[in-house]
């Protein structure tokens, strides 16, 4: 899940090692704690496991964006203490924690080995230290993109808004680009996109995958940002929106952005799966039935996903490996993408007819498990560096500094390599 997702409150300080009950080698009872950020869809399946686990009792504890989680993590896991019985580790921040193996428990220990064909095969490789020894974490959902699009205001604007007729627009990023010129013209007091984040990420993995298989670092970890024209044709492409002010400049997940969702402040919204859920969740019954879901221009792609891990902390390490594995089997991973629209890592899980034939009538009936599914068979894994989440994020600052008009267009590329250099030494 992830990228960096939508609702929650805040994280107590305690960990999940801290507040437990008897010893369940005693048989008495057990508290697991699970620490995710945003919305993976677990709720009913977590009543599941209580049900048959009936001395165990499960604690959620969520935050709203991956920029909230990853600090508090890091702590956690830097200090052994505080942490959940099992935890999210999302795609750019996985690679930090594969370096750190001997801070989770080895699943391997716990039955791991056998599950091995119930994951994309890239997806099962990610979890796995490069030794091949260690399973360190068992995958959750892929982001298979699209976009989002409001489709009363595209009618406002003169455009199409039958999503067939909307994926035709934008075959290529310049025609996306084109058309929301067009919707400027029209409706000049809504932006075409959100800010630049999003369309940042989309098009980094979407040339990564398409092109050399890593982004900010190549396959050594080494810094490439400067020298990689995957990276530098993204940049230029999110900079081109920033030039035409044709974003609103929010930074996605943030209280505004949110807030955005409910009036008309932009028309398009790049989507991962689990977008979707976010935009159920803020939007809300405002939102139904105006946002619909059509191709993403550009391509394939994917955008988040994320593994749980057992913290080697754990008091309870044999239920917690328990609990992973069982949020994250086919049949969990079926009931995620029908709570919260995150799409399975697992191939089994893609063919059930609940996921490649659902729609979505908050989408006015979009076939969503058609949409996803069709890019989810050509996605292309992403190497990322460990430091790639902070990279990631001064990019994306000097971005949204441009549509602020606080950094020039002409110096912005400049400016992005000047700060990643620093941010990555």
């Amino acid at each position: 899940m992830l990228a960096g997702l939508l609702t929650g409150g805040a994280l107590t300080a305690c960990g999940g090692g801290d507040d437990k009950g008897g010893d369940a080698g005693g048989g008495g009872p057990v508290e697991l704690t699970v620490d995710i950020f945003g919305e993976f869809g677990y709720d009913e399946l977590y009543k599941q496991f209580e049900a048959s686990h009936p001395n165990v009792k499960i604690k959620q504890r969520k935050v709203s964006t991956l920029d909230d989680y990853k600090p508090r993590l890091q702590q956690w896991i830097a200090t052994n203490s505080g942490a959940g019985d099992v935890v999210a580790l999302e795609e750019g921040i996985l690679p930090l924690y594969m370096q750190q193996p001997g801070k989770f428990v080895n699943l391997y220990d716990h039955g791991g080995r056998e599950l091995q064909n119930g994951y994309l095969p890239w997806k099962w490789q990610m979890g796995v230290t490069p030794d091949g020894k260690q399973l360190v974490g068992l995958g959750t959902d892929i982001g298979p993109l699209a976009m989002c699009y409001r489709k009363d205001l595209f009618e406002k604007a003169g455009l199409p808004s039958k999503r067939d007729e909307v994926g035709k627009l934008w075959p290529t990023w310049d025609a996306f680009l084109d058309t929301g010129l067009k919707f400027r013209d029209k409706v000049p007091d809504t932006k075409w996109l959100d800010g630049p984040a999003a369309l940042l990420r989309t098009t980094v993995l979407q040339n990564a995958g398409s092109g050399p298989g890593y982004s900010y670092f190549d396959k050594s970890n080494n810094l490439v940002f400067e020298s990689n024209p995957a990276v530098r044709s993204a940049f230029d492409t999110v900079l081109k929106f920033e030039q035409n002010k044709l974003t609103s400049g929010m930074q996605i997940f943030t209280p505004p952005w949110q807030t955005a969702l409910k009036r008309d402040t932009f028309a398009t919204l790049p989507c991962p799966s689990w977008m979707l859920g976010g935009i159920k969740e803020f939007a809300g019954d405002s939102g139904k039935g105006k946002w619909d879901v059509a191709p993403i221009p550009g391509g394939a792609g994917y955008w988040g996903g994320s593994w749980l891990a057992v913290p080697k902390q754990s008091k309870h390490p044999k239920e917690a490996a328990e609990l992973a594995k069982f949020l994250t089997n086919a049949q969990g991973q079926v009931a995620a993408f029908k709570s919260k629209n995150t799409f399975p890592s697992s191939p089994q899980a893609q063919q059930d007819a609940a996921v490649s034939g659902s729609t979505d009538p908050y989408f006015g009936d979009a076939p969503t498990g058609k949409i996803f599914s069709q890019m989810a068979a050509q996605v292309k894994p992403v190497h990322l560096g460990p430091k790639n989440e902070d990279v990631r994020q001064v990019v994306e600052n000097v971005l949204i500094a441009v549509g602020q008009g606080k950094v020039k267009p002409e110096e912005a590329w400049a400016k992005a390599v000047e700060e990643v250099k620093k941010t990555a030494r």
